[in-house]
């Protein structure tokens, strides 16, 4: 139940800064804001100081910002235009703030890294960082996180220190049914996987990268240039992620890529959440990344959209109709939801099948 509050509690404060920093953006930059909710109507409670009205609203899917004029004239409309992308722009690059945040306190306080096998370490682990979709793996039990402490086939046992030795071992007893000592945060148990012989490309004999984990820390300064480098390379991997996947898809092949909803995304922190805080906050600290950039994406009724509008005023020296820019943000919304709902109904099988 802690665990559940937790997710709970992170991801609706992560939404809330969100929108809290569009607030802020605006305040700063002189736009009237009639209202500033947590949660979603029906409303609660309302209390008006200054011009503003601060709600809490029954539905807790975290947070608005009501700006006059966003659409159509007011004080928001009539603000310069640079001043209107950095209102637009102050709720993305929350996003990575937040994830910049993380990282640095992780890094400071410690932050599980990937390291070779050759480096000695005697608190180095070899984790699961990702399972493939219907791989032996996934359909084994393991997970992304899980930690393999021992290989068994038959009558001989071996233990797991680096991850050429899972590699090997599994190469030379492909299409045997072999058992797995997992450690998945306080729990240790064992799972039965038969690695394929003939696996898909870009996979391997059980679906799974491997990597050998330890527990770094470091001084302050250094913990904040190593979560500016790793908020960076986590941001261009993402994007490097999608890009590969259009190909893919561009080329016929299958994508690598999957749709998760908030359902999904709650489920996937639940379980992180019970490896350890450390590696909840390192998988919030991504996700904080993944948000801003689906939010940036140019796509009306979000933040990109937004951007978009703006954008194309900038060029045109005449914004585009209020009337025009709110069918296309309807539109747009209605089909976000709709797939919202869709991905939604597939997190839920997903839980039960």
């Amino acid at each position: 139940m802690l665990e559940f509050f937790l997710v709970f509690l992170s991801l609706f404060f992560l939404i809330i800064l969100h929108e809290f920093s569009h607030f802020l953006a605006a305040k700063k930059s002189g736009v009237f804001v009639e209202e500033f909710g947590i949660g979603y109507p029906p409303r609660i409670f309302g209390k008006k100081i200054g011009n503003t009205l601060y709600s809490i609203n029954l539905l807790p899917f975290g947070a608005f910002v009501k700006l006059e004029g966003e659409i159509g004239e007011g004080s928001f409309s009539k603000q310069p235009l640079s001043k209107r992308i950095f209102i637009v722009l102050a709720g993305v690059i929350s996003f990575w703030i937040i994830s910049l945040i993380i990282f640095v306190f992780l890094f400071k306080f410690g932050m599980p890294i990937a390291i070779s096998d050759e480096e000695i370490s005697k608190s180095a682990k070899v984790q699961i960082v990702e399972v493939a979709k219907n791989s032996p793996a996934q359909i084994s039990g393991l997970r992304v996180g899980d930690v393999i402490r021992e290989f068994k086939i038959q009558n001989s046992k071996f233990k797991i220190e680096k991850v050429k030795e899972v590699q090997d071992l599994i190469q030379k007893h492909k299409g045997e049914k072999v058992v797995l000592t997992v450690e998945r945060g306080k729990e240790i148990f064992e799972l039965e996987i038969v690695p394929r012989i003939n696996p898909p490309a870009r996979e391997g004999p059980m679906g799974v990268v491997l990597a050998r984990v330890d527990i770094k820390k470091y001084p302050f300064l250094k913990s904040i240039f190593e979560g500016l480098k790793m908020t960076g390379n986590l941001t261009f991997a993402i994007i490097k992620g999608y890009f590969l996947a259009i190909k893919d898809v561009l080329k016929g092949k299958p994508s690598q890529v999957e749709l998760t909803g908030p359902v999904g995304i709650f489920n996937i922190m639940y379980q992180t959440s019970k490896l350890g805080i450390i590696y909840f906050f390192n998988l919030l600290a991504t996700i904080s990344i993944y948000l801003a950039i689906f939010n940036i994406l140019p796509i009306p009724a979000l933040d990109g959209g937004k951007l978009l509008f703006l954008v194309i005023e900038g060029i045109r020296k005449k914004a585009i109709s209020p009337e025009t820019e709110k069918k296309i943000t309807a539109f747009f919304f209605g089909i976000l939801v709709i797939l919202a709902i869709l991905v939604t109904i597939k997190d839920i099988r997903k839980l039960f099948y």
